[in-house]
């Protein structure tokens, strides 16, 4: 099939696509989530479930939708259209399309104003601030009605001005200056935990593998949780991403490479993170509460902890832009083509009603709600849309066709079992699995 040249231009090369992939894919999850969740599940025991789900949502998940906007030549709206065509069906498939994309959207609402309180810690820990009021208080300042609006407004017009330049060269270079300094910082932080008197413990806490757990089964649904959620299989940003990519790249090589990089931040971010609560002996936690109060009592605490903390909020800011270039793209692209909408007004459009609506929801409560919905009820929703659509109404026969252009060798029959008996179903099963416990990502 010859190959779409999209209006907003293609990547250069697999590594700078790759890392634009890692850069929407590494964000919150991995830092204030997986590291408690890895103690929390049995240590060097939670790994073990993890690392599996991670290499199965990665090889079918992500290939999937790399290969289905390369194939379509277009973002969210005009994949699900080309699928659901295959069954006379295009009109609904645009219609569909709309759930994974209001996905990406509220995401992008929901994840602006969190990044915004990082920024703002930022901020706070140049100018010792952070470390020199009580983290609760300085967290209240920021997290209440209208209590942040500089800052968050200064996310979305810093992640709006990178979309206007070049495109598709705008996130790529970006993403190449970016994640290495993410991933050099949280290196450099995980090097200086490992020299705190107690670490050890938190070491013990991440890595002593508590087999019994394997025997639970909720540790492998929060590792399956963990995995799917990490690797933002949302059946939408990683689709606009795979219609830059050229014919000439290895999707089902480039998604695991990019699950690798992925996996490879979060146990960085554990690293980094649990031995230094267990030196200065605070109770481990996850969340909002890990990063925004844990975190800053652990750098009072610490000598140099003003560099070291600018090092990781920093480190945090920078993972948080990516993450939110994606999910802007998503919309973007999307209206470029369904609207027929000029780059800069389509932009425009999607940072006004990002920051319109985050404004509103700025308080900690609301954000809270907001991204409750939204993760548990749209994004998983999506994901299963995009799952059934792609290996079942387009047919794995065609997207088969799609990932093996550029390889050099053909997918292994398992493959496409895989995908289609046991992939799809579970990303029915982590919808079903996010209700019942509120949450699994």
């Amino acid at each position: 099939m010859k190959q779409k040249i999209h209006a907003n231009g293609s990547f250069t090369g697999s590594f700078g696509f790759i890392l634009a992939c890692v850069g929407s894919a590494v964000g919150l999850g991995n830092i204030w989530m997986f590291p408690y969740r890895l103690g929390q599940y049995g240590g060097a025991a939670f790994l073990i479930p993890y690392l599996f789900f991670i290499v199965l949502f990665g090889l079918v998940g992500l290939s999937a939708e790399f290969a289905i906007g390369r194939r379509s030549g277009t973002g969210t709206l005009g994949s699900y259209k080309y699928c659901w065509e295959n069954i006379g069906k295009g009109k609904l498939g645009s219609i569909l399309g709309w759930i994974p994309l209001l996905g990406s959207l509220g995401i992008a609402i929901g994840y602006s104003v969190i990044i915004g309180w990082v920024f703002r810690s930022v901020f706070g820990s140049l100018t010792g601030t952070l470390l020199t009021t009580e983290a609760s208080e300085y967290f209240g300042q920021m997290t209440g009605d209208f209590g942040n609006v500089g800052w968050h407004t200064a996310v979305v017009v810093i992640t709006a001005i990178i979309l206007l330049v070049n495109a598709v060269k705008g996130i790529e270079k970006v993403n190449k200056v970016l994640m290495p300094i993410f991933f050099i910082l949280f290196a450099i932080l995980a090097v200086r935990v490992f020299f705190l008197n107690g670490a050890v413990e938190g070491y013990k806490f991440l890595f002593v593998p508590k087999w019994e757990y394997l025997l639970k089964a909720e540790t492998w649904i929060m590792a399956m949780g963990q995995a799917f959620f990490s690797l933002s299989i949302t059946g939408s940003g990683m689709i606009v991403y795979g219609s830059y990519l050229g014919k000439n790249a290895d999707i089902p090589k480039t998604s695991i490479r990019t699950a690798a990089f992925d996996t490879l931040a979060a146990i960085l971010a554990a690293l980094a993170i649990m031995p230094a609560v267990f030196a200065f002996g605070i109770e481990p936690d996850r969340g909002p509460s890990l990063m925004f109060l844990t975190i800053p009592n652990i750098f009072k605490q610490m000598p140099l902890g003003r560099l070291f903390a600018v090092i990781f909020f920093l480190s945090v800011l920078f993972a948080g832009i990516t993450s939110l270039m994606n999910m802007f793209e998503a919309v973007i692209e999307s209206w470029q083509n369904r609207f027929q909408l000029k780059r800069k007004t389509a932009v425009l459009l999607c940072a006004i009603i990002t920051l319109g609506v985050g404004l509103l929801i700025e308080g900690e409560s609301r954000v809270g709600t907001w991204m409750d919905v939204v993760t548990i009820v749209i994004v998983p929703f999506g994901a299963v849309l995009g799952a059934i659509s792609i290996y079942y109404i387009l047919g794995y026969k065609k997207i088969r066709e799609e990932m093996e252009t550029g390889r050099k060798k053909p997918l292994p029959a398992w493959f496409g079992v895989t995908a289609r008996y046991i992939y799809v179903p579970l990303t029915i099963i982590v919808l079903i699995l996010g209700f019942i416990y509120k949450g699994i990502g």
